[in-house]
């Protein structure tokens, strides 16, 4: 199964991402996280890559899609994969999709968690306390909040188009969120 999360940051796409890999057994393909590892290596391209992150801006998108699609084509992703934080852009958007068509693989469902900027943000400044997380500080988590509107959101109009649009409320409790999650997965779970 093909799963895409389509969030703000802090709307729990990582916390339901980690409870459905469980579930589903299939591995869970954060770009922020791979951004990150490229990040800690000290290179020419961890210092590109850190430009746009600390900055709170998005990674480009060739670059963003040439690490999804080595993961999407590698063995372990042949019964499916959950996708957080990919895609961002409608760019993004349309490169996974034909990959997908490529692949013959299509996307099963998109599920859009639904949390409001301000519990949001009193979310992100808690995570940056308890993970250390350098780039969950006020002003980069204001700029990646208008990012999302701006570059991210207009994925939810294309995705319910297609039919794939789930949305979630995001707000309750990490229990219920995953309950919510499993009920509009296409296959009972």
């Amino acid at each position: 199964m093909l799963i895409v999360f389509i969030g703000p940051p802090g709307a729990g796409k990582g916390t339901q991402c980690r409870r459905l890999v469980e579930l589903l057994d299939i591995p869970h393909l954060s770009t922020g996280e791979m951004l990150r590892s490229v990040m800690d290596q000290d290179s020419a391209l961890s210092r590109y890559v850190a430009s746009y992150i600390n900055a709170g801006k998005l990674a480009p998108d060739h670059l963003v899609m040439r690490i999804v699609s080595q993961k999407v084509k590698s063995p372990d992703c042949s019964n499916g994969a959950l996708f957080d934080g990919f895609p961002r852009t409608m760019v993004q958007a349309q490169m996974l999709d034909d990959l997908l068509t490529e692949l013959k693989r299509p996307l099963d469902i998109v599920l859009e968690l639904q949390v409001p900027d301000d519990v949001l943000i009193t979310r992100l400044l808690k995570r940056a306390k308890t993970d250390g997380r350098a780039d969950d500080n006020d002003a980069t988590i204001r700029e990646r909040l208008r990012v999302f509107h701006e570059q991210t959101k207009p994925l939810i109009q294309y995705y319910a188009s297609q039919g794939k649009l789930r949305s979630i409320n995001g707000t309750h409790s990490e229990h219920e969120v995953f309950d919510a999650i499993r009920k509009a997965l296409p296959v009972a779970t």
